[in-house]
């Protein structure tokens, strides 16, 4: 688990594609009290670690977080945001993060705004049921508050230090983004899916004279 709060920012250093798809991440935070086995939340994704050097470690993806993310499209140089693990002791500053990603949203438009950047972006039509205004979403791994939801896209408000300690400031239109939506809509959604089935098997029952 995970709050959204980024801890560095890494750079990749290598890539392996075969046997396992396998990136290798230079960092100095982190990495010093990082474990082999340990969970790790890049560019909100969450791997784990299979090889630990002393200013690098490694992570292994299978091909189901390849479809559903956008790891597969980084090579040696590229920034990724880095997060460790929640320990019991950890202050949430963000909110709950699974590091399991939910799909790739499109950044439709990237402006200024009094100080602030503003990014609009289209997520699949599958998950826009759970981005509400005021609502939490995790864009690359950073928990932002929805600003703004309009019929196909949604906006974020980006301060400057968030700018500053995130890759959100790379960011240009057209990019694909790591994109997972609130836990908690999720769970709310399946309640009721699970409620209008019993509704309907209820009914059914009370049809067929049972």
């Amino acid at each position: 688990m995970f709050t959204g709060i980024v801890e560095e920012i890494g750079e990749i250093s290598k890539v392996n594609y075969s046997p396992v798809f396998e990136l290798t991440i230079s960092s100095k935070k982190v990495v010093k009290t990082l474990n082999i086995s340990d969970s790790i939340c890049v560019n909100g994704a969450c791997l784990t670690v299979v090889k630990k050097q002393k200013e690098s470690f490694s992570v292994q993806v299978i091909p189901q977080t390849l479809k559903k993310t956008n790891l597969e499209r980084l090579n040696p140089g590229d920034k990724v945001n880095l997060e460790r693990a929640l320990l019991p002791t950890s202050f949430l500053g963000g909110h709950f993060i699974t590091g399991d990603i939910d799909g790739l949203a499109i950044l439709k438009d990237v402006r200024e705004e009094r100080g602030q950047r503003v990014l609009t972006l289209k997520a699949p039509f599958e998950l826009q049921k759970y981005i509400v205004n005021q609502g939490r979403v995790a864009i690359e791994g950073v928990s932002l508050t929805v600003a703004k939801v309009e019929d196909e896209t949604f906006s974020v408000c980006l301060i400057p230090y968030t700018l500053n300690n995130t890759t959100l400031r790379f960011c240009k239109e057209g990019d694909l983004l790591n994109l997972e939506v609130d836990i908690l809509a999720k769970y709310v959604d399946q309640i009721l899916k699970f409620r209008e089935k019993e509704k309907i098997t209820l009914k059914f029952l009370q049809q067929a004279g049972y």
